[in-house]
């Protein structure tokens, strides 16, 4: 028997793969799948089954491609229906993998069809279980998404609590638990960075199964949750209803144009121009009007955190090389109208002559002295607000990146405004999307709060009420 997590950290997103006896299975498939077909194929494997935990709102599944390229049938749990040919399995039935089985425990609550996946060994032990977006490491998954007529969020923590309870507390304590996300995933809000963990571990340590009445678990599971990121409910319908291959959207997308085809599409496509570049390396100089969201950091999160349409068209501004790499991440969430990507990248713009802006960022001691000289500088803390309530500066404003489609528009475009998030990664982001939007004066902190807080501005500056507004 093999068992192999395969953990994706900008999407904090966890996919299996399991093999038995020469048939294989996987459970929550990324989109492109060529890895899995390959882990197959080097062990001499055919994958049998696509397990999907649930349909899935933080990236779109691989399942119909991978199902086409292997003949692998695609599971998913009581109550899931779907525009495709997929078998919905009855709760407490079992799969044979090789030498093993997995069981399907429905487990809703997170979504109605979420199902956890129970794997039987070889000597008939029970041996792990494939929890989805049930229960995590820490954690639980957030009950609002699948909302709709009178089902309620506390509705659906009432389901997650009794599917816990009667599905997964009642297995043996040296179950490891393997969740679909581990920290960083707008699924959950107090994940661990831990992968996966013993079942006993967790319910000594995990808030949610430690809750002794179903009102408790409900009033801790649903406090704080913030609204989710809106590309969520447009990757589930994708999910249910199908989605083009991956290929086509590459085909569409690896299109070189050099500067002066580049420019022109820009002018008539009305496309978003998209650098992926890193941020400091962005600041130096960028194509007017481009938005910078790295590849080095949670990028496929934050494109879908900003940009509402999935069917924007995009064009791409990256380092040489990282072209494709830049539209599966942007698949991965759903994005597939990547319509070409500038060749030779930046360098090549400069040598054309073409118009060029850039963005001023500062070291934290020189954001320092700018206070020193004029302690009204206005400057936005564009980190969520839980990091912004925990500590921040006493002066700065809460802006969080998340919600500013919704904040812009209180800016003064005549003001220069200093941003800072807690790295350096987010702030870019932030200050190219005002410049873009005619915020010009913006100033970026490089290595934000964190290399603001060695700084000698006084402590009194710190650890103060929050200024929140969203």
């Amino acid at each position: 028997m093999k068992i192999e997590q395969i953990y994706t950290g900008c999407l904090a997103e966890a996919a299996y793969y399991i093999e038995s006896n020469g048939e294989a299975a996987i459970i929550d498939p990324l989109r492109e799948v060529a890895p899995y077909l390959k882990k197959a194929v080097d062990q001499g494997a055919t994958i049998k089954y696509i397990f999907e935990t649930h349909f899935h709102a933080d990236f779109v599944s691989g399942h119909l491609d991978l199902a086409k390229q292997s003949g692998a049938k695609i599971v998913y749990g009581p109550t899931a229906q779907t525009a495709f040919d997929a078998y919905i399995a009855t709760d407490g039935e079992i799969f044979e993998i090789g030498h093993i089985k997995i069981k399907v425990l429905h487990t809703p609550g997170h979504t109605l069809e979420s199902t956890t996946y129970l794997l039987i060994d070889e000597n008939g032990n029970e041996h792990c279980i494939f929890t989805g977006d049930t229960l995590f490491i820490g954690d639980v998954g957030r009950p609002d998404l699948a909302q709709k007529g009178d089902l309620t969020m506390e509705d659906l923590a009432g389901m997650l609590y009794d599917s816990l309870n009667t599905k997964i507390k009642p297995l043996a304590d040296d179950v490891i638990v393997y969740p679909a996300h581990g920290a960083g995933s707008a699924c959950g809000k107090n994940m661990s960075k831990e992968t996966f963990d013993t079942l006993g571990h967790q319910k000594e340590v995990n808030y949610a199964l430690k809750a002794s009445t179903k009102a408790q678990f409900i009033a801790e599971v649903t406090d704080g949750i913030l609204p989710p990121p809106q590309y969520f409910a447009q990757n589930v319908a994708m999910n249910k209803g199908g989605y083009e291959s991956l290929e086509a959207v590459y085909q569409k997308g690896l299109v070189p144009l050099n500067p002066q085809a580049f420019e022109d599409l820009a002018n008539i496509s009305g496309a978003l121009l998209l650098d992926t570049r890193d941020p400091q390396v962005f600041a130096k100089g960028f194509i007017p009007n481009a938005i910078n969201i790295g590849l080095n950091g949670q990028f496929a999160p934050w494109v879908g955190a900003l940009v509402p349409d999935l069917k924007q068209a995009i064009l791409l501004i990256t380092e040489e090389g990282k072209e494709q790499e830049a539209i599966t991440r942007l698949a991965r969430v759903g994005y597939d109208n990547t319509i070409g990507y500038l060749a030779g990248g930046m360098q090549s713009w400069q040598a054309a002559q073409k118009e060029v802006d850039t963005i001023e960022s500062i070291s934290a001691s020189e954001f320092e002295n700018a206070y020193l000289e004029n302690e009204n500088i206005s400057t936005l803390d564009v980190r969520k607000p839980g990091e912004y309530a925990a500590e921040h500066l006493e002066f700065t404003l809460a802006r969080p990146l998340d919600y500013i489609n919704e904040w812009t528009s209180s800016l003064n475009p005549a003001e220069t405004y200093f941003i800072h998030c807690a790295g350096g990664y987010r702030s870019m982001i932030a200050a190219s999307i005002l410049k873009a939007r005619g915020i010009s004066n913006v100033i970026d902190v490089a290595g934000g709060y964190g290399a603001i807080k060695n700084t000698n501005l006084k402590r009194s500056d710190f650890m103060c009420q929050s200024k929140l507004m969203r």
